[in-house]
């Protein structure tokens, strides 16, 4: 709202042009509806101009006659919301589905015999309390048991998407977890991490459980959206910035990447006859020609209807290994866009990168806490033992060690002339001792509600909210220690 208003008018150019070129059957808005930033990036609040502004696109563009609008909040939406009655939850006001859906809901959408089902995840804390401790999400007894009703129901459909803010890195939840809970859907589709700063910038892994996980990255500075589509049972897509044009998703044969070998039906790809591709654009296409691997002569694609392009194919030829299908599409203007997809015929995988997996596949809470726990044994631990055997050489029980003069002799004797000092030693332990046990501050956690910040979590309004990223900041400040424990090294062993 403060620093970029393009961002409004780009989703009305998408509710507008690009709902219109690609006339999807239901839209996925998964999160971070507002960005809820102060205007100097420190604060955070709901500010209902952004709410309006969302509001207002839907409803000039009139996109929810167009499509089927599936919106879910994300932590953005939950900054300093005290409950999901409260008049600060926007969400539940401004939204499309706010108003019919407390939390977590599903959607079935039938075509023709086919049935595919969606379903919300809400992750959000609640109460929600301001930056920088809600990051992580949470689902309770009641959400999980909700979404194992939806689960059970959805096994009756012939593909379920499951849809959400949070990755299941990012999601502390009830056993047997999340990922479990999902295992039977094809996909499911997040936000948040969007590319880690631009580090990963396609984050994508396939859990243990045999769920796809597709992370995407945002609208918000990177103009990103995803098209998706089934095409006999496979499940396909491409992630595209706003703007660029034509848009070609391959539908078969598959990215070899992202086959489900135990959920789609991988045979249909070798005993099909023709390769299908949709290609969207405002612009009329006038040229859609594959070939493979880079080598011989284009093909032209004969289009059958709307966006689907085709041509027949010899799905033998490529029995064996990974092979490359090349994709041209060419508009009328002469704006054209080649893409390039792997794809396997039996059943050779390629392997996921390793960024995306640790992003994806980890638990954040996890990984935070073992960090956490780490840094603050480092801190404290060595000054303990030095301290114990200071005290057994005083007494005549432990014959005085001799140092050697290297690095590590040097840093030992340093140590252990810090911990003889009562005035230095005793604040060095204690202090990241009490980061473990005592609160960092108490405050206004939500605005008008008092609550208090501790490592495990944070406590507003009698609820403990298992934020966890508090590991993380606890994390930074007992480095920050260590660094500063370096510091003083130096004088202190000089002085001695």
């Amino acid at each position: 709202m403060f620093h970029d208003p393009d961002r409004v008018n780009h989703l009305k150019e998408f509710c507008d042009v690009t709902i219109d070129a690609i006339k999807p059957e239901v839209v996925l808005a998964s999160g971070d509806l507002a960005d809820g930033k102060a205007a100097d990036h420190m604060g955070s609040n709901q500010y209902i101009e952004e709410w309006r502004a969302y509001k207002q696109v839907l409803e000039e563009t009139k996109v929810v006659e167009k499509t089927i609008w599936l919106d879910i909040r994300g932590n953005h939406d939950n900054f300093n919301v005290p409950g999901v009655s409260s008049g600060r939850s926007f969400f539940h006001q401004f939204s499309v589905q706010g108003g019919k859906h407390t939390r977590s809901y599903m959607q079935t959408i039938s075509k023709g015999y086919e049935k595919y089902t969606f379903i919300a995840v809400d992750a959000c804390l609640e109460p929600g309390p301001r930056r920088p401790f809600n990051f992580i999400g949470n689902i309770n007894k009641d959400q999980f048991a909700l979404l194992s009703s939806f689960e059970k129901e959805s096994r009756e459909s012939n593909g379920t998407i499951w849809f959400g803010h949070y990755p299941t890195s990012c999601i502390i939840s009830p056993k047997p977890g999340i990922r479990n809970l999902m295992h039977s859907g094809t996909a499911y589709l997040c936000g948040h991490l969007h590319t880690l700063g631009g580090m990963v910038p396609n984050m994508y892994t396939i859990q243990h459980s045999g769920l796809l996980e597709l992370e995407l990255g945002d609208w918000k500075d990177n103009r990103m959206f995803r098209v998706a589509a089934f095409d006999h049972g496979l499940f396909s897509f491409v992630d595209v910035i706003h703007g660029q044009w034509p848009v070609i998703l391959v539908t078969n044969p598959k990215h070899a990447l992202f086959s489900l070998p135990n959920k789609e039906p991988l045979n249909l790809i070798t005993s099909s006859s023709h390769i299908r591709i949709l290609v969207f654009s405002p612009q009329t296409i006038q040229n859609v020609r594959v070939r493979f691997n880079n080598e011989g002569n284009w093909v032209d694609c004969q289009n059958i209807e709307g966006p689907l392009y085709v041509t027949m194919w010899d799905p033998s030829s490529f029995s064996s290994g990974v092979h490359n299908i090349h994709v041209y599409a060419e508009e009328i203007t002469g704006n054209f866009r080649e893409t390039v997809q792997p794809f396997s015929l039996d059943g050779t995988r390629l392997s996921f990168q390793l960024l995306p997996r640790i992003a994806l596949m980890t638990h954040a809470q996890h990984v935070f806490h073992g960090f956490f726990i780490s840094f603050v044994v480092v801190s404290a631990l060595p000054f303990i033992l030095i301290r114990i055997l200071h005290i057994l050489v005083k007494g005549n029980k432990f014959l005085k060690p001799t140092f050697s003069n290297n690095f590590l002799g040097n840093s030992l004797r340093r140590l252990w002339v810090l911990a003889t000092i009562n005035r230095l030693c005793v604040p060095l332990v204690l202090y990241p001792l009490y980061l473990t046990i005592g609160p960092w501050f108490i405050g206004e956690v939500i605005e008008g509600h008092i609550g208090a910040s501790f490592a495990w979590g944070t406590v507003v309004d009698w609820t403990v909210l298992p934020t966890s990223f508090t590991y993380f900041y606890g994390t930074i400040q007992v480095n920050f220690y260590l660094h500063l424990l370096l510091l003083v090294h130096q004088p202190i062993h000089a002085n001695n």
